[in-house]
């Protein structure tokens, strides 16, 4: 599997599972172009500064992106500890209206996006997340969000939900009008820089029962191949795919 002369822009590159995979793709011959609200720590091939909030500052961000990307990751993301409102702009809104903005630059390309095992219930709201994905910009899935209010206590897993129906939804549509694929990886605990705001969220019972269930947190570097791989074109015919990449907690919920 090569990456060789392929351009791949990461959001979230500056830390956790975004910095380790811009880190990767350089080293198996891609030119990685990260964007993050924070300077990166590691060596890119360009970087741009962007506010995933805000659909202004994501529009400024693509213009100063190459006339052609071959992959998109959106590995940028918050925990459920910040305002709900910003949690839907974040995790879902911004990342949505970043890639509707390069699918123009991404023919033949690839999309990932990283959602979470805690989006493993998708179903049980499926009818609520196919309405959301089918709004038709920023601003009017901010209004269909105003309409049917999403509890703050439950905001991360329920956009990382919706993000599983929308890369589903979106990426069949993609792939047969643009070539474009779409997947997701959904990891479970990773050790990264905000796995205590997580813990936080989530309650120490909560987390200490789930820890009872798995061999230990994932390291960043664990979670990056499988991303890239849905990357390459040895991923060319998969598409539209939620890949759980967590030491098999997913397998506990079967």
């Amino acid at each position: 599997m090569s990456l060789t002369s392929k351009t791949i822009v990461i959001t979230g590159a500056s830390s956790g599972i975004g910095a380790e995979t811009a880190r990767l793709a350089r080293f198996m011959g891609a030119k990685v172009i990260g964007m993050d609200r924070n300077d990166p720590a590691i060596t890119l091939d360009g970087f741009v500064q962007v506010d995933l909030s805000d659909p202004a500052s994501i529009d400024a961000a693509v213009s100063a992106l190459p006339e052609r990307v071959d992959a998109l990751v959106n590995a940028a993301g918050i925990s459920g500890l910040a305002d709900r409102d910003l949690v839907a702009k974040v995790n879902y809104l911004g990342l949505r209206h970043l890639t509707e903005a390069l699918v123009p630059r991404l023919s033949g390309g690839a999309v990932v996006n990283v959602t979470s095992i805690l989006g493993f219930d998708w179903q049980a709201r499926l009818d609520a997340h196919k309405a959301l994905a089918e709004t038709a910009d920023f601003a009017a899935g901010l209004k269909w969000l105003a309409d049917n209010p999403v509890p703050q206590e439950t905001c991360y897993q329920y956009f990382k939900e919706a993000l599983v129906v929308w890369t589903k939804k979106r990426g069949y549509r993609l792939f047969m009008d643009h070539d474009i694929r779409v997947n997701s990886v959904a990891p479970g605990p990773v050790m990264t820089p905000i796995l205590g705001e997580f813990v936080q969220m989530l309650g120490e019972e909560r987390v200490a029962a789930d820890a009872a269930n798995i061999k230990r947190p994932a390291i960043a570097d664990e979670i990056a191949p499988p991303i890239l791989f849905l990357c390459s074109d040895a991923a060319r015919w998969i598409t539209g795919i939620n890949l759980p990449v967590d030491g098999g907690i997913d397998a506990l919920y079967t």
